[in-house]
């Protein structure tokens, strides 16, 4: 089950069938991001194709001599614009390719205004959602439900997205669902009608052991999205934003030109591909050792031990630059990574954090959290994110001091925007929305405390990451046939008898790169069990006070008599 793999072989079948020749790439702006994610504009380019184009730009040229390979999501927009490119067509003759199905009454509208007769191919390739490693997937939405409920248009492209994905890999799965969450139920439901319908679509081979589709709500685990991260791509996602794999550096102090926006992508960058998973101190290892090799061809005597270093040897040796470019890339955001980290004091604050998330000690987390307040260095937005963990940890505490934390934030300057924050935290994810036990404070689900020590360059210090994500212990009870089905019931009448062995896991509101690593490693160390995991969106911290802002419009809060406006966004 490898999600980018899936999308890369419907582009290259795209690709072949037009047969040779020089060809466009025709697409919208939705297609256009899930081709990218999977495919260098360089490797397309050797497949003959010499021109990339959007449906929806404005005076393009005429080019009878291309052949026009379409690949666009069934939408009535792209229709509707499809329909006027065959009234007057710009390409020789056209392949079109959906993203998922369409519906018959759509084909018949595009035969009708093919007068010229330039169609040669209408298929579906069902591509149709972000492939952002082999194991996850994600639909790019942010702000999915207003209240408690879906917006029609999230409710409506998560079903296409997962029905989609569920084609591509050739799986006619059994469906769970958290029961705690209407919209889970709600999605289960849409995903089995479409099944049900399209049952010609799905009628693939039947293995021993039937998939199974296990769909869950981001308000079981508001904790995870909170916390700052120390492997590398969380890491980056935290603190720089990953956005279809790139990353704007542009506001990085002394920034070249040429770097100002990056791509990090493991299909293409054989550095980030090995290293994506590994701790902070771990990279900057890796990379120093690449230069050590480097100064040894090379004779150099210059000192490369920390992080500053190794810029400046970067910027000494610009044949390195040459030579390594991909690594010369890192350097500067790791360097960057390493600028914020202490800029902002961010494994004192990263420390506090999973203390909150893991352990019950009000005393000491309260004294701890008042010690930050302190510190100039520490930041806005993570004296808010320690606020909303406290606020979720101790939510019914005796002693809980939210309101001298808001006052607090007050007195820090913290705008009113992320004041409110703490009161919706609480409306979107606190104990009455919350299906599961998240803090384990009844010991009936115990979450392990693991350390996990940060070692290698100078400057970096050990740090805790003693969090496991809710998903991940669901999983570990799902693997060994423990997970409860009064909990996550299984949508109609049968349920699986073995060990589940091929598991698509979706999250409404959104996933993280913390959980797409715990699967990495689940993927690894259980044979015989294979994890895609998927969410609406990817999230860091700011994408995910969006969504808990989104969801909690016109409520009223707990610790302000102000309600939830719609007007703020958090980036």
């Amino acid at each position: 089950m490898n999600v980018v793999l899936a999308v890369k072989q419907y582009v290259a079948k795209m690709i072949e069938d037009s047969g040779p020749g020089m060809k466009v790439l025709l697409m919208d702006k939705d297609t256009t991001s899930i081709v990218s994610m999977v495919y260098a504009q360089s490797e397309i380019l050797q497949k003959e194709v010499y021109l990339f184009e959007r449906l929806d730009s404005q005076g393009r040229e005429i080019m009878k001599h291309l052949k026009c390979i379409c690949f666009l999501r069934p939408t009535k927009e792209n229709v509707e614009f499809l329909s006027q490119e065959l009234k007057n067509p710009r390409y020789g003759i056209y392949y079109i390719y959906f993203s998922n199905v369409i519906s018959k009454s759509d084909v018949k509208i595009l035969a009708e205004n093919d007068e010229q007769e330039v169609v040669r191919e209408v298929q579906e390739f069902y591509g149709d959602y972000i492939a952002v490693n082999p194991h996850l997937f994600s639909f790019n939405l942010t702000g999915c439900s207003q209240g408690i409920n879906w917006t029609s248009q999230a409710l409506a492209r998560s079903c296409q997205g997962l029905t989609a994905l569920l084609l591509a890999l050739k799986k006619c799965p059994m469906i769970r669902f958290q029961n705690s969450s209407e919209m889970a139920k709600r999605l289960a439901e849409n995903v089995r009608q479409v099944i049900s319908k399209e049952a010609g679509l799905f009628d693939f081979r039947k293995p021993d052991v039937p998939p199974l589709l296990l769909i869950l709500d981001r308000r079981d685990d508001p904790v995870t999205p909170l916390l700052n991260q120390w492997t590398y791509q969380a890491m980056v996602h935290e603190l720089l934003g990953i956005h279809n794999n790139r990353i704007d550096l542009s506001s990085v102090p002394g920034i070249s030109r040429d770097l100002r926006e990056v791509v990090l992508s493991a299909e293409h960058d054989e550095f980030y591909a090995s290293n994506m998973f590994l701790n902070f101190g771990e990279i900057g290892s890796n990379i120093k050792e690449l230069m050590e090799d480097f100064q040894k061809k090379t004779k150099s005597q210059q000192k490369v031990e920390s992080i500053a270093d190794m810029k400046a040897f970067v910027e000494n040796y610009p044949q390195f630059k040459k030579m390594s470019g991909t690594v010369a890339k890192h350097v500067t955001v790791v360097g960057e990574l390493s600028r914020l980290v202490g800029g902002h004091k961010l494994l004192e604050v990263s420390e506090v954090e999973q203390e909150l998330a893991c352990k019950s000690d009000h005393s000491n987390h309260l004294q701890s959290i008042k010690k930050l307040f302190q510190d100039e260095q520490v930041s806005e937005l993570d004296l808010v994110r320690l606020v909303l963990l406290y606020a979720l940890r101790y939510e019914r505490h005796p002693n809980n001091e939210v309101h001298w934390m808001m006052d607090a934030l007050g007195r820090r300057g913290v705008s009113d925007r992320y004041k409110k924050l703490v009161s919706a935290i609480v409306e979107y994810g606190g104990s009455k929305r919350r299906g599961t036990d998240l803090f384990g404070t009844d010991n009936t689900n115990p979450i392990s405390f693991t350390k996990k020590l940060l070692k290698g360059l100078k400057g970096v210090e050990n740090v805790y990451t003693q969090h496991t994500s809710l998903l991940q212990d669901v999983l570990d009870q799902l693997i060994k046939g423990k997970l409860k089905d009064g909990s996550y019931p299984y949508l109609g009448t049968s349920t699986l008898r073995d060990r589940p062995q091929d598991i698509i896991v979706f999250t409404i509101g959104g996933v993280t790169y913390e959980e797409s690593l715990a699967i990495h490693n689940m993927n690894r160390t259980t044979p015989g069990v294979r994890i895609v995991l998927g969410g609406t969106t990817v999230h860091n911290t700011k994408s995910f006070l969006e969504e808990v802002w989104q969801a909690t419009q016109g409520l009223r809060f707990q610790y302000t008599n102000a309600q939830a406006s719609p007007q703020h966004r958090w980036t």
